[in-house]
């Protein structure tokens, strides 16, 4: 099994620098993570990348990068306070909602990415997605706003 993976790497490596691009082959260290929180299945995955940082990405309930670090204690040190955030936002009559929204955006940027890359989109079209882009945005501040807090053990990282 080994050789054979070995050899799907040896040709994709091939080809991609048969397309120009630079590839620099590393033994990876790759670890999944699983946990079962009340039901609502949480995923993590994380890699040691060429500089030697631990590149972690939440998998499920939907997938997003959350961050570099350069330790694996940190990796573990912040899926606790996500575990525990996830804990607690199971616990809204919401939880099923947010967790569709956010697939939806994460779907949303896939669609813009192949709009972007397939077709010429004109300036004007271009300016109402921004603009839609701000909506959200400004939706979001004014939800904040109004908001109870309820997890304090770290700040938000985008808000």
């Amino acid at each position: 099994m080994k050789d054979l993976i070995d050899a799907e790497l040896s040709y994709n490596s091939m080809k991609l620098r048969q397309f120009g691009g630079d590839v620099t082959v590393i033994n990876s260290k790759m670890c999944y993570v699983k946990f079962n929180i009340e039901g609502l299945k949480v995923s993590y995955v994380y890699n040691i990348n060429k500089d030697g940082k631990y590149f972690l990405e939440r998998m499920l309930p939907y997938p997003i990068p959350i961050k570099e670090f350069d330790y694996e204690d940190d990796i573990a040190d912040l899926i606790a306070i996500d575990l525990e955030q996830f804990q607690n936002a199971s616990r809204s009559s919401h939880i099923e909602q947010f967790i569709e929204i956010n697939k939806k955006l994460h779907h949303t940027i896939q669609k813009f990415e192949d709009l972007f890359l397939y077709y010429n989109v004109p300036e004007e079209n271009t300016e109402k997605i921004a603009e839609k882009l701000l909506e959200i945005d400004a939706e979001i501040a004014r939800t904040k706003a109004t908001a109870k807090r309820v997890y304090h053990k770290k700040d938000p990282d985008s808000l």
